[in-house]
C-alpha cells in the first residue's frame, strides 16, 4: 500500500441482515468500506465487507487488513484449485441431487492432502522441483499408474525424482 490510503467507514452501518428466514431471526452487521488513493487523487483500490464484529475507531483498521487477507487466501486458493491440475470450476457448485458438491469436497480433501504432503512430505518436494510445475507432477503421477502397480507413495515420488521407474512393477493387463 504505497503511498496515501484513506479508508472510509460507513459508521454506524447496522444494516438487518436475515440469517434464518425460518426462524426469522436477524443479525445486524456492519459494512465498512476502504478505499486506496494514490498521491494523485486516483483510486487504486476499493473493497467493502459485511461483518458482525463491532467496529470502533480502534479496531476497523485491523478488521480491515483481516477482510483482506481473508480475501487474498481465498483468491490464490481457488486460482490454484482452477489452474494447477484440480480443475476446479465455478459450475462444481451446481447440479442436482448434489453430485457436484460431492465432487467439489473431493476435489478440496485432494487438495488438503496435497498442501500437508507439500510441507511434510520429502519425497513430494524432490519431485515437485524434479517435475518443476504442479500440473507437470499431476501428469507424471497421472502416466506411472497407467502402467505400474503402486505399493506406494515413497516409490512414485522416487521415479518421479529419479526420472525412471526401476523400482516400480509393470502392470500386467490379462488379455484372455
Amino acid at each position: 500500500m504505497s503511498g496515501l490510503a484513506v479508508m472510509h467507514l460507513k459508521y454506524p452501518s447496522l444494516l438487518q441482515f436475515d440469517r434464518d428466514c425460518v426462524k426469522n431471526k436477524e443479525t445486524l452487521v456492519n459494512y465498512p468500506e476502504y478505499v486506496e488513493i494514490d498521491p494523485k487523487g486516483n483510486k487504486k483500490y476499493v473493497n467493502t465487507w459485511i461483518t458482525d464484529i463491532k467496529l470502533t475507531r480502534e479496531n476497523v483498521a485491523k478488521v480491515m487488513r483481516g477482510g483482506r487477507a481473508r480475501w487474498k487466501i481465498e483468491n490464490e486458493t481457488f486460482n490454484t484449485l482452477k489452474t494447477q491440475g484440480y480443475h476446479l470450476e465455478h459450475n462444481y457448485g451446481h447440479g442436482e441431487q448434489h453430485l457436484a458438491t460431492n465432487l467439489a469436497c473431493l476435489t478440496f480433501t485432494a487438495f488438503l492432502i496435497n498442501q500437508i504432503e507439500q510441507l511434510a512430505c520429502k519425497f513430494f518436494q524432490q519431485a515437485l522441483e524434479a517435475k518443476k510445475s504442479k500440473k507437470a507432477l499431476w501428469l507424471g503421477i497421472r502416466g506411472l499408474f497407467d502402467w505400474f502397480v503402486i505399493d506406494n507413495w515413497e516409490d512414485v515420488y522416487t521415479a518421479i525424482i529419479g526420472g525412471r521407474s526401476v523400482s516400480l512393477k509393470h502392470l500386467v493387463v490379462d488379455t484372455t
